[in-house]
């Protein structure tokens, strides 16, 4: 294949290429607004994708610097001047969408390992109004650190190095204060982050002035971001892509039509996040719970419950294990019958039901590869944060186990289940052929599926306060339920148990 290399001197001759928005010139020379924590594709195919629609239609007029904390490879960035293309493929609005954009909302990508300085220094950039993070849910957590390390170890510790170099760099005006949107997908993201940076400053004994400026001038909005974006396609068909486009593109992601980024916050953010008048899908609210609740539910608590057990099941992606005749029940009946009735927040019957069409809809979307594999990164989390509160509601409404939400849990325990140590890498067995588990909790399943038998697990798992919090074992029939399903699975495979639990209402 004999094709450019999509970079800014590239975008001047794909300028009259049809079916491709292309950046103007004139954009590259925006001044830098937005320090972004993440270099992922969710952040590329939703926050980014806002920035770079509304600096297309004159309106944020605005760039962004990416800080890159992991020892992931940059160099794509570099090569190809912070541009990359965004594939929007789905249905919206009963239409068929498909649209090919080169963002260009990136100005650049700075390693927090390598270039510290480089990043402090845009605290004195007047400009720069806004924070963006995206370091998984396992990143806003507190590590007691100083943050005057080069760099500071964890998100919470360089946000904070950061928000105190802009207070020196403007002595504390009201007018340097930031808008800090984090969209890591845990409950009252902002406010959490918020009380993890005020702790920190007091761990590293900041000034009361630094503080009462964080506290009055800086906003933590709580954020909620919907869209799925499984990132890069297989190789073939990114060949094949690619050639259509007319350009290499390393850094091409792959999104669905639908999105949404609900933002808590006032007049203040709204005027800030002038990149929000752009499009529907950016709500600027008081309160934004009841989007936040649907979707962590219905969408995320769907994924973490079904991604095991359809992995497990021999499905790879998403859109074959609804369009399976028996595990798309299962998944309908999952939404429909468990998780639904169970969402802790008082949301219309008929609104829980719409969204939960609307999300299964998403599911079969013929262009989205959306990797089971991937929604296993960091499953002990996701179970904890996403599904947790659906089984403790469960309980407050029903006597019975959730028998669905059990078969869930227990091809979790199975996926966990460690079959090979390699160093500090994990790997389980399916039909022979091996996994890689990617969850800071593999350490500890190694050496529980060790020590114990099969059907002792779900007991020593369910008890370990120090993962939920609780003992799940607490809960009336929900061990039983669990251990039941676990041993199916194990006896008789994945398939015929989840066959089996077909309009199942009740433990047997």
């Amino acid at each position: 294949m004999n094709v450019m290399q999509l970079t800014r001197e590239a975008c001047k001759q794909l300028q009259s290429k049809t079916g491709l928005q292309v950046p103007a010139d004139q954009l590259f020379e925006l001044p830098e607004k937005i320090l972004q924590f993440g270099t992922g594709v969710l952040l590329r195919a939703l926050p980014d994708y806002f920035v770079d629609k509304a600096n297309k239609q004159g309106i944020f007029n605005g760039r962004i610097v990416v800080v890159k904390s992991t020892e992931s490879d940059s160099t794509a960035f570099d090569q190809q001047n912070g541009l990359y293309t965004v594939c929007v493929r789905g249905i919206e609005n009963g239409k068929n969408i498909e649209e090919n954009i080169i963002n260009a909302s990136v100005s650049r990508v700075l390693s927090a390992k390598s270039e510290w300085q480089q990043i402090l220094q845009c605290a004195y950039n007047p400009e720069m109004r806004i924070i963006i993070s995206n370091t998984t849910e396992v990143g806003i957590q507190l590590v007691e650190e100083a943050i005057t390390d080069h760099p500071p170890a964890s998100f919470p510790g360089k946000l904070l190095a950061f928000l105190y170099e802009r207070y020196k760099a403007f002595n504390g005006t009201p007018e340097s204060g930031m808008v800090i949107v984090p969209t890591e997908l845990i409950t009252d993201n902002g406010t959490k982050l918020k009380q993890i940076i005020l702790e920190l400053a007091e761990v590293n004994k900041l000034n009361h002035l630094f503080v009462e400026w964080l506290n009055g001038h800086n906003t933590f909005c709580n954020s909620l971001v919907d869209r799925i974006v499984p990132g890069k396609p297989i190789a073939a068909e990114l060949e094949k892509l690619e050639e259509e486009l007319g350009f290499t593109d390393r850094l091409l992601t792959m999104c669905e039509a639908f999105r949404l980024w609900a933002i808590e916050g006032n007049e203040k953010v709204k005027e800030i996040l002038s990149f929000a008048q752009v499009d529907p899908a950016v709500v600027i609210a008081s309160d934004i719970t009841l989007f936040k609740e649907l979707k962590l539910r219905l969408l995320n608590g769907t994924h973490t419950f079904n991604c095991g057990i359809s992995f497990l099941g021999g499905f790879a992606i998403t859109r074959e294990v609804v369009q399976d005749d028996v595990f798309g029940r299962f998944t309908k009946e999952l939404m429909h019958k468990e998780i639904a009735p169970a969402i802790p927040f008082d949301i219309p019957v008929k609104q829980k039901e719409d969204f939960a069409n609307s999300t299964f809809d998403r599911f079969c979307n013929p262009a989205i590869d959306h990797q089971l594999l991937s929604i296993t990164v960091q499953y002990t989390s996701k179970m904890k944060m996403r599904n947790l509160p659906l089984i403790q509601r469960h309980y407050e409404l029903n006597s019975s186990a959730p028998l669905r939400m059990a078969a869930g849990f227990g091809a979790y325990l199975l996926f966990l289940k460690v079959t090979r140590k390699d160093e500090n890498k994990y790997f389980g067995e399916r039909d022979g052929v091996e996994y890689e588990i990617k969850d800071d909790s593999a350490p500890y399943f190694y050496e529980v599926w060790q020590q114990y038998e099969a059907a002792e697990v779900p007991a020593v798992v369910m008890r370990n306060k120090a993962l939920w919090e609780v003992d799940l074992t607490q809960y009336p029939g929900f061990l039983t339920a669990v251990e039941k399903q676990l041993n199916s699975m194990l006896t008789n495979g994945v398939a015929q148990t989840v066959a089996e639990l077909e309009n199942a209402t009740e433990v047997l």
